[in-house]
């Protein structure tokens, strides 16, 4: 019998699957709704942290394929001169990097909701202006990666506890200008500096990929599958004319040094991404993960295949959740549509995230649906 790890791994040598993949997904942001859930379930859940068993717990109770979102533990990073120093006032972070060409600060917010999700959101970016360059570089020029043995045997025993149920993911930071306009700079502060101090900018990201390669090398020395570089790319922050200049070569090292491992090379970018699709089109990426179909994206899984081709498998949101679900039959038809556009599924897979506004019934309703057109596990 095709174990569900295995008829994953179909799809990615562009067989056709025995079932389409259900993979889903929890974490901090996205968790279900505690209202009506199972006692048993939400004891097992608990408290939802970055890296633990929640996306395993969430996929077996409804009988989804697993894809664990865990990261790269097997790589640990020491400082030789810089100093973070950190403090926490309530739910207002604020770090303070001390490095040799001067400090800078970042403030996080963080967003506690009455269901139990918890976001974050960055009030205070580390980088202002060009003048924040030479410290922001110190950053990484100082660290020392190196492979860490209590980090390996972790991911061994997440690989022992999912066995044959799916995959692990080894979520990486994505490119440097997909990081500085999401966590380090900002939109506008990034746009400044792209027209402003353009050579120090591509200085700069030169500094932070040879950094994150170094990570991805030492990564996936563990038993990790996937290396997801985590961009978040959308074109209302990195116009196609920007991810070309910056990305296409990074993004085959990346690929070129995950398979040279045995790892595939996801590339993580929900959003608004019609555009970027045949720039993606031209890397070694093997998928594109989280791929948003209107309302929240702008793509159709149609119109995705046609810009990608048959090499780069889609793994679609299954955002029904996060729209109307009054009329279940409207829900049904459009998971539906979505399926049938992704046939014949030799490079498709769907990803079900939870949501906090909807409950365990309304959750397993789409389960069902993905179901009822994509085949049953046997």
């Amino acid at each position: 019998m095709t174990t569900p790890r295995e008829n994953m791994l179909k799809i990615f040598r562009h067989e056709t699957p025995a079932w389409l993949p259900v993979t889903g997904h929890c974490d901090p942001y996205n968790q279900p709704n505690r209202e009506g859930m199972d006692p048993a379930l939400a004891a097992a859940l608990g408290e939802v942290h970055w890296g633990d068993t929640s996306t395993v717990t969430f996929s077996r109770y409804l009988g989804l394929d697993i894809m664990d979102w865990f990261g790269m533990p097997a790589m640990r990073i020491t400082r030789r001169n810089v100093v973070a120093e950190r403090t926490t006032e309530g739910d207002v972070i604020t770090i303070v990097w001390h490095t040799p060409k001067g400090d800078l600060r970042e403030v996080i917010q963080i967003c506690r909701e009455a269901n139990g999700a918890v976001s974050s959101n960055m009030t205070e970016h580390l980088v202002k202006g060009p003048e924040d360059l030479p410290a922001f570089v110190a950053i990484f020029e100082d660290e020392v990666i190196e492979l860490d043995a209590e980090g390996v045997r972790r991911t061994r025993e997440r690989r022992e506890l999912i066995g044959d149920g799916g995959l692990i993911l080894g979520a990486m930071d994505g490119t440097p200008l997909g990081m500085m306009f999401r966590i380090y700079s900002g939109v506008a502060a990034l746009a400044y500096l792209w027209v402003d101090a353009p050579a120090a900018l591509h200085d700069c990201f030169a500094v932070m990929e040879a950094n994150y390669l170094q990570r991805l090398k030492i990564g996936v020395q563990s038993d990790i599958d996937v290396v997801v570089g985590v961009d978040d790319t959308s074109t209302t922050a990195i116009s196609p004319a920007m991810f070309e200049a910056c990305n296409l070569d990074l993004t085959d090292a990346r690929v070129d040094a995950a398979h040279a491992a045995g790892k595939l090379y996801f590339h993580h970018s929900c959003g608004l991404i019609r555009d970027l699709l045949p720039l993606y089109r031209r890397t070694k990426m093997d998928a594109v993960h989280a791929f948003t179909e209107p309302p929240l994206g702008n793509a159709t899984v149609a119109q995705g295949r046609k810009a990608l081709g048959d090499r780069i498998t889609i793994m679609a949101g299954v955002n029904q959740l996060a729209g109307p679900m009054g009329d279940r039959a409207a829900v049904r038809e459009s998971i539906r549509q979505m399926i049938r556009e992704g046939e014949p599924w030799d490079h498709f897979i769907l990803g079900l995230a939870a949501y906090p506004n909807r409950t365990m019934e309304e959750t397993r309703f789409v389960v069902e649906c993905c179901r009822e057109c994509g085949g049953n596990v046997p």
